[in-house]
């Protein structure tokens, strides 16, 4: 599963406009977010869709993020875990 492309990025830009709402998280790279110096969230693309590896309390964890519920989960996550 490769990294997400500027292509699928392009197609994850409202999910990633959600996502720097976040004040604790800084997007070093386009897609790519930090919490203080530590990478916290990023994007996959694979023939299945498009996927997010967040770091949960107990490391990375891989999300799909293709409907709309699955980014809203994301969303949701994130927010929990940067408060």
């Amino acid at each position: 599963m490769k990294h997400a492309g500027q292509g699928a990025l392009d197609a994850l830009e409202p999910l990633l406009v959600e996502i720097r709402k976040q004040k604790a998280l800084k997007e070093k790279k386009r897609g790519v977010f930090y919490r203080g110096a530590t990478a916290f969230l990023h994007f996959h693309e694979d023939p299945a869709g498009f996927f997010a590896d967040v770091r949960g309390k107990s490391g990375w964890v891989r999300l799909p993020v293709n409907t709309d519920a699955e980014r809203a989960r994301l969303v949701s996550m994130v927010a929990e875990l940067t408060s």
